[in-house]
């Protein structure tokens, strides 16, 4: 059934930030400039355009810009501050410093997303604390989700709703391990603690669940909602930023330009550049709830397509002593 429109949902780009990890960032300025203008043109509501990191902790000469999402590397593809689209960038804890950034004020980013594990929810609660007083719109994201207990969520959830004024706690699957039984569990475990707070889902395509997952996610009540152009990002991917779109129904939302914009750019990237989408490495990582390193390393070597010697490693490592 397709979605009813909802005003309160928000679609969230994370192209750039997450199809980076495929290739450390290394994006030309032409290619991230015509995802700003597509995103814009689409009508999508936040673009998360990379990480934001410090150069102390990270060489640039081994990493592309978008590592750093320096601003005045912001204001270049922007050309200007958009009215109708957000930008902002993503930390993750231990490899930004506050001097990384500007007050609010000064700065084209108007929202930061603290990535953190479940054990580390006191340092992403402090981060995003610094960050909300700064001036920036501040979120949450929960990484590995799929490997957490109920107890300590609840614990941590409670913390974020007591100690912090983000605007929403993003659900992640980053093992592509979750079904769509399972999101709804989660979706609506978030929104029973984060009373003030919004609740946001991001799925990984491992299982070629991504669309589906994020669709149950919002039909239990989430409403920020992330997906990348073509689906890029690490290992299999994201939600495809085309599907959503069209399933949303709003007519805010306009699909052409994203397919424009795979057209020029995404067919030759996908081609000829880097990989990523639904393979059977990170089929089996999903569905035995694993970071997809294992994955990633075997689609770089001379074994990438020896499938089930690599199930065979994974579930009776044993055997490979």
């Amino acid at each position: 059934m397709s979605m009813i429109v909802n005003e309160d949902i928000k679609v969230v780009d994370c192209t750039v930030r997450d199809g980076g990890l495929i290739n450390k960032w290394k994006f030309s300025d032409g290619m991230v400039e015509a995802v700003y203008s597509s995103l814009l043109k689409s009508g999508v509501d936040y673009m998360e355009i990379g990480y934001r990191a410090s150069e102390k902790l990270f060489d640039p000469k081994e990493y592309g810009v978008w590592r750093f999402s320096k601003e005045e590397k912001i204001r270049n593809v922007a050309g200007r501050k958009p009215d109708s689209m957000k930008l902002g960038v993503m930390v993750d804890i231990g490899r930004v410093e506050t001097e990384d950034f500007l007050p609010k004020e000064e700065s084209f980013v108007d929202f930061v997303r603290v990535a953190t594990y479940l054990k580390d929810i006191a340092k992403a609660v402090e981060i995003a604390n610094i960050v909300g007083e700064l001036g920036y719109e501040p979120f949450i994201n929960i990484m590995a989700i799929s490997t957490v207990n109920e107890h300590d969520l609840a614990k941590g959830l409670e913390q974020i709703e007591r100690d912090t004024n983000v605007t929403a706690v993003t659900v992640v699957d980053s093992y592509g391990a979750l079904y769509p039984d399972d999101v709804k569990y989660l979706v609506e475990l978030f929104r029973r603690v984060l009373k003030k707070k919004r609740t946001g889902f991001h799925g990984h395509n491992n299982q070629q669940l991504g669309f589906a997952n994020t669709i149950q996610a919002l039909q239990s009540g989430a409403t920020f909602c992330d997906a990348t152009v073509n689906g890029i990002g690490r290992g299999a991917g994201n939600c495809p930023m085309e599907l959503l779109l069209a399933w949303l129904k709003n007519p805010k939302y306009n699909m052409e330009p994203i397919l424009q914009v795979i057209q020029d750019h995404f067919v030759r990237l996908g081609k000829e550049e880097i990989e990523w989408g639904y393979i059977i490495p990170y089929m089996i990582t999903g569905i035995l709830n694993e970071h997809p390193r294992t994955a990633i390393a075997l689609r770089d070597s001379e074994r990438k397509d020896h499938y089930a010697d690599f199930y065979r490693q994974l579930t009776t490592p044993e055997c490979f002593k």
